[in-house]
């Protein structure tokens, strides 16, 4: 991709932004942005609040690329969860450690059922995700609890788009 700068009016010394020549931009797949999200361990899920400013959240994040889906543990009762509840629009940022390279993905939210029980369907998909990130737990029945007593539950937002940069 290339971006052309105009030339400036005749007479003028004066350049557009200090800038005469053809700059190239990085050439960016859908499958590196993809990789990009795939692979950094963290990034940041932005919500839409009721005055419709955004809420952004740090978070741990397991992407599956084959179905198109983040997915995400929240706690029921939190800002994000409240928010995804009254719009499911959402998006997720991921950059690399420099900050130069970036991909965001846009999406349509499901949430899964709260944990009520440390064996119920949620927890369930809790311990899964778990050890997508993180790999195995030291005490599954102690993980388990303390899913249903913080209340969590499972987003997977499911992407529509990526857009970003590959430095």
């Amino acid at each position: 991709m290339q971006a052309v700068f105009p030339e400036p009016r005749q007479g003028s010394r004066r350049r557009p932004h200090g800038i005469s020549e053809v700059r190239q931009f990085p050439v960016m797949t859908e499958t590196a942005l993809h990789e990009l999200i795939r692979t950094r361990p963290f990034g940041v899920l932005a919500t839409i609040r009721r005055d419709g400013r955004p809420q952004l959240s740090n978070v741990n994040h397991c992407y599956d690329t084959e179905a198109g889906t983040i997915l995400v543990s929240l706690t029921d009762g939190r800002a994000k969860t409240r928010n995804l509840r009254r719009d499911p629009r959402a998006s997720f940022h991921v950059s690399t450690a420099d900050g130069w390279s970036y991909a965001v993905a846009e999406g349509t939210a499901e949430l899964s059922a709260v944990a009520k029980d440390p064996h119920d369907e949620a927890v369930e998909e809790l311990v899964d995700l778990y050890r997508k990130i993180r790999g195995e737990h030291p005490d599954w029945d102690e993980y388990r609890a303390a899913m249903v007593n913080d209340e969590r539950l499972v987003l997977r937002l499911r992407v529509e788009r990526v857009i970003g940069v590959i430095q």
